[in-house]
């Protein structure tokens, strides 16, 4: 069975955090200048998703029963990884977010593969810190779950600031 919900998140620090509920969801050593540049840090438990913004972000969760189709063509930037979930239970917030609070979701439990595909990007870039007041420059964000064996994180699509798409001064 598919679920999906809809969130809002702050993504303080540029980044929202994806973990194992029972995780402590520690990726301070994942942050290496290699994941910063992927938008994507990883621990066996805990992923950290780098944003283009430091405000709200529009987060979209959908658990599926098995690997979606590839449909990366309509996103700016696509990653995905593994993580254990060993309590069946995914928990995704803001990095300063607090945890009780946070929302969670049941997945299987063991190893879960995590596709993260976040679109918008040069728009919400450009509107910088105003980018969450308008569904035209908020970005964008799904994050699809379904049980899988453990794999190595791969970028599936890469998208970087460019001069073109960087802020205005």
């Amino acid at each position: 069975m598919t679920t999906t919900t809809e969130l809002t998140l702050f993504a303080d620090y540029f980044q929202i955090r994806v973990s194992d509920a029972d995780s402590d969801g520690d990726l301070s050593d994942a942050w290496t200048d290699q994941a910063v540049a992927d938008h994507l840090a990883v621990a066996s438990d805990a992923l950290g998703i780098g944003t283009s913004v430091n405000v709200n972000v529009s987060v979209t969760v959908v658990v599926l029963p098995q690997e979606p189709s590839d449909d990366s063509s309509e996103f700016d930037h696509v990653v995905e990884a593994s993580l254990d979930v060993s309590l069946g239970r995914l928990m995704i917030l803001g990095c300063t977010d607090y945890a009780p609070d946070a929302a969670t979701f049941d997945v299987p439990r063991g190893w879960n593969r995590v596709r993260v595909s976040r679109s918008n990007l040069a728009r919400a870039a450009q509107a910088d810190v105003y980018s969450d007041e308008s569904p035209e420059t908020t970005e964008k964000i799904r994050i699809q779950v379904w049980a899988a064996p453990e794999r190595p994180a791969k970028i599936i699509k890469r998208w970087s600031l460019t001069p073109l798409s960087a802020p205005l001064a």
